[in-house]
């Protein structure tokens, strides 16, 4: 079995004295969606965040493509091929949207290159090319996430980290998201790491997923096979199932959509 493109074997990771993440492993093959779910304050954020630099863990190991991500910075870790989307889009507001777009391929000299990305990038979301001269603070929360997506993108990255992408969004907008994460995934062969709120479209666009509860991954699979086990129906999709009762602390959590 081949190895994967991002590797996590028990990562500790803290917020000052606070113990965030404890014990985590996961994997993301090549070219693969991974879904990792759980409520909110799991550690859901942090364990992206702990891959892309912006936290260190304390402990544990981080592998992407082989090399170690731990101690990097997170500019380092862009130029080896991974990309960052966190949670609130983040566009730079005063600059139009075009620069946003240029912004995310600040580490690459491939002039020509980037410009047929840039129209790649306008191809995805047409709604860019549009607005391509305006300020991004002037977009709907919608377009700032796919401008925030298609920043990252200019990256040409091998795996992609999105965080919560839908939140806040119509959906309809939930719908466009998910059918571009589907299309960049199938026809540029970019891996995604995905964190989402709306569990049932995660899992359904998903090939493998983790969940995370208090820090500590708690359950994973094969993306069809969790969206059929009964303590994520009930908790995470909202079905009930007829005389079911579960003893886990997750019917304790916030039931997402």
């Amino acid at each position: 079995m081949s190895e994967p493109l991002l590797a996590l074997r028990n990562v500790e990771t803290y917020y000052g004295p606070v113990l965030a993440i404890q014990g985590v492993s996961l994997d993301v093959p090549a070219a693969s969606i991974v879904a990792l779910l759980g409520s909110n304050g799991a550690g859901k954020s942090t364990v992206l965040k702990s891959i892309s630099g912006f936290v260190e863990p304390r402990k544990g190991t981080v592998t992407f493509g082989g090399r170690s991500l731990v101690g990097r910075e997170p500019d380092a870790i862009v130029g080896l091929g991974l990309a960052h989307v966190p949670e609130g889009r983040e566009v730079f507001p005063f600059l139009s949207v075009r620069d946003n777009l240029l912004m995310g391929a600040y580490t690459r000299a491939d002039r020509e290159a980037v410009r047929a990305d840039l129209e790649r990038m306008y191809g995805l979301f047409p709604i860019l090319r549009e607005r391509s001269g305006q300020p991004a603070q002037g977009l709907s929360g919608g377009e700032q996430q796919m401008l925030a997506i298609a920043r990252a993108l200019m990256a040409r990255p091998g795996l992609l980290l999105l965080d919560e992408p839908s939140l806040g969004l119509s959906p309809r907008l939930v719908g466009e998201i998910f059918a571009i994460i589907r299309r960049v995934n199938a026809e540029e062969g970019t891996a995604i790491l995905l964190v989402e709120q709306n569990a049932r479209q995660a899992l359904a666009v998903a090939d493998y997923g983790y969940v995370i509860e208090v820090g500590r991954i708690v359950m994973k699979g094969q993306a069809r096979e969790l969206a059929e086990q009964r303590d994520i129906r009930e908790f995470y999709l909202g079905v009930k199932e007829a005389g079911a009762r579960s003893t886990r602390r997750w019917k304790r959590a916030k039931l997402w959509r």
